[in-house]
């Protein structure tokens, strides 16, 4: 009985902790329940540090040093760069562990490769993705303080001609919601349907 359960210890992938961006926690677990991947334990850190990249990289070093303090061995990083400036990817090298490869989360959903072959004609893009589709208000908004000054609109959007939904899910009430938000910063709107892109790949791999 004894070595079948070591067989069985064996066989099973060991736990792998994901310490992922609160903003692409739903797609983690969707990626996770598609796949099968119940040996994935999933710590978010909070969405908002998008709007204070500076917090990201220590939060992720403690978050890190917590994850081997509780005996996990397998870590990674559900972030691209993210606006850290190359911090998070010295980091990763000085912890030996490994994140989603790409300069930010549009990338990543879009597909790095695609999304790099893209650049020329989305230079003056404001992106969204299904969580920012969301949230649109509560972290573009309200951050900006265009609620309370709607006037100061072209000032952060004057130099953009379109905005371009990323979309993970094809939902309508979402593609209606990112209708609004291009109409709120004056933009055009475009639409594309991307999937989970790279950060399926990346999960799978980890």
């Amino acid at each position: 009985m004894e070595k079948i359960s070591s067989a069985i210890e064996r066989a099973q992938p060991k736990k792998v902790h994901v310490i992922g961006c609160g903003a692409i926690a739903r797609e983690i677990l969707a990626i996770c329940e598609a796949n099968g991947l119940a040996h994935i334990d999933l710590n978010c850190l909070p969405a908002i540090w998008h709007n204070t990249p500076e917090k990201i990289t220590p939060g992720i070093r403690d978050a890190i040093a917590k994850a081997r303090a509780e005996g996990f061995e397998r870590i990674f990083v559900a972030y691209a760069d993210c606006g850290t400036g190359g911090h998070l990817d010295r980091l990763c090298e000085e912890e030996k562990v490994e994140r989603i490869p790409g300069p930010h989360c549009y990338s990543f959903f879009a597909g790095n490769a695609d999304f790099a072959r893209r650049w020329d004609d989305d230079i003056t893009a404001f992106f969204l993705t299904d969580f920012l589709a969301r949230q649109f208000e509560a972290f573009v908004i309200e951050p900006l303080g265009l609620d309370r000054h709607p006037e100061l609109r072209d000032m952060y959007f004057g130099h953009y001609r379109k905005l371009v939904y990323l979309s993970q899910q094809e939902d309508k009430a979402l593609q209606e919601k990112a209708k609004k938000a291009a109409e709120t910063l004056g933009l055009e709107y475009e639409y594309r349907f991307t999937g989970y892109g790279d950060l399926a790949t990346s999960l799978i791999r980890a």
